[in-house]
């Protein structure tokens, strides 16, 4: 496919002016080492992968000459494998002359939970999370890619239509949702023509099995299965394996295909550890290794007391919704039946993951969290702002959605304005239907295709 500009690109280029060292990680294939090679192209330095063994040993056997040996900025892919001795080479020689933007470091397991690397580098290093490409991405470059062929609008698919109609800027997902925190509900100014350009239900679904895996963009239904499958095989053998202290290897493949049927809920270890057969204790810690490799993501439970948040469950998805929908079996085709019960966890799966993978191109410190009370009001999602500032954000499979599915955001927001006058900004229902409309004070219902959407001009 055509290269995709990423929107991690800017604020990775204002890393490496800032920090001595730069760290880049995320999940395998999601995109990592082609960015750090144009990154390294254009600044005239040099890009290594410790996945070629001589370089490997190489690296191992005398870290200081090695590290010394390539011009800056010295790019090095899956530096984890290095272990500990060469990360502690890269503090010394970035101590040394405290130059800016001499590593770009890239991994794909959490850098700070890498059991065989114990230097953090802090105060020395910014760390940055690449996802798998977000549908913003995606559709901004199939807007280039019309654009730059000049050819019919009408021949695009209806995702790719919509992305050429409205026009997004590179920061799509989070100019909405800065919106949101502003307390902006209008709709996109793109929503208000072209009904027909718009995705629907169907694409949506499409989208969900799809992924932003960068590899699988292209390939059919029956390849991406093939492709997700292959994939899981390879991280777990050579990333979380190499981890150590994995005695149980193919409970890890059983724990996340119970994971990707369980996207969009709260992790029931008890019950998971009876469904696996093994000790609950087994269960969390390779379910931590998930989280290190980035298959499995969690949303902290929001409330406003702050210690409550470490005690009550969080929420679990995978990363990525074709790698979810791929492990539970089911393609676009299943999910459309009425009946088909994950459609509605891949779905929010997905929009989850589309603002994660916005929020995290921006140095914005929005966080986000699930909500749910004593009496069993949820929300999807909660985008909170350091000042308190929060967005609630609910997820519904349903073309026709109606009020009452904002019924328990609402509540939230008339208890904040009794306890915190201003802290709610907006609740968001977002849907696979073409319609945005208001459903109160604060309150839109919009079409998921808005989080990729242009944001309304016009001042709140």
């Amino acid at each position: 496919m055509d290269l995709v500009d990423r929107h991690m690109r800017p604020r990775l280029a204002d890393a490496l002016g800032s920090a001595r060292v730069v760290i880049l990680h995320g999940a395998r294939q999601c995109g990592k080492t082609t960015l750090a090679r144009a990154v390294a192209a254009e600044r005239g330095g040099t890009y290594i992968t410790l996945d070629d063994q001589q370089v490997l040993d190489a690296a191992r056997a005398d870290p200081r000459t090695f590290l010394r040996a390539y011009a800056a900025p010295l790019v090095i892919d899956e530096v984890q494998l290095g272990g500990d001795r060469l990360v502690r080479e890269i503090k010394i020689a970035v101590d040394e002359d405290g130059a800016r933007g001499r590593f770009l470091l890239t991994g794909s397991t959490n850098f700070l939970t890498v059991p065989t690397v114990s230097e953090s580098l802090a105060g020395r290093a910014v760390i940055l999370r690449l996802w798998p490409f977000s549908r913003a991405e995606l559709a901004a470059a199939a807007r280039e890619a019309t654009e730059g062929r000049r050819s019919d609008p009408s021949t695009a698919s209806a995702a790719d239509r919509f992305a050429t109609v409205s026009g997004q800027d590179r920061d799509g997902t989070a100019s909405v949702v800065e919106r949101w925190l502003k307390g902006g509900t209008a709709a996109p100014e793109s929503l208000a023509a072209g009904e027909a350009d718009r995705p629907d239900r169907d694409d949506y679904l499409e989208m969900v099995c799809t992924g932003g895996y960068p590899e699988v963009q292209q390939l059919a239904p029956a390849g991406r299965a093939e492709w997700f499958d292959s994939y899981v095989e390879t991280v777990i053998s050579r990333d979380i394996v190499n981890l150590g202290d994995i005695r149980r290897d193919g409970l890890l493949g059983r724990l996340l295909r119970l994971a990707a049927a369980n996207t969009a809920s709260e992790a029931n270890l008890t019950r998971w550890s009876q469904q696996l057969g093994a000790d609950r204790a087994t269960v969390e810690s390779y379910l931590g290794r998930l989280r290190t490799v980035f298959l499995v993501h969690e949303l902290p439970s929001w409330t406003r007391n702050r210690s409550a948040r470490v005690v009550r469950r969080p929420k679990l998805h995978l990363t990525d919704s074709g790698l979810a929908a791929a492990l539970s079996g089911v393609d676009a085709a299943a999910l459309r039946t009425p009946t088909a019960t994950a459609t509605g966890s891949l779905l929010e799966t997905f929009a989850v993951s589309e603002i994660a993978r916005q929020l995290a191109a921006r140095a914005d410190r929005a966080t986000l969290y699930h909500y749910r009370d004593n009496a069993g009001r949820e929300a999807d999602l909660i985008v909170e702002r350091p000042d308190g500032a929060i967005a609630a954000v609910e997820i519904k499979a349903t073309s026709s959605p109606r009020a009452t599915d904002l019924r328990h955001i609402a509540a939230l927001r008339d208890s904040l304005d009794r306890t915190e006058p201003g802290a709610f900004r907006a609740g968001i229902l977002l849907h696979t239907g073409r319609h945005a409309l208001s459903f109160g004070d604060r309150l839109l219902s919009a079409p998921l295709a808005t989080l990729w959407g242009s944001p309304t001009r016009s001042d709140d």
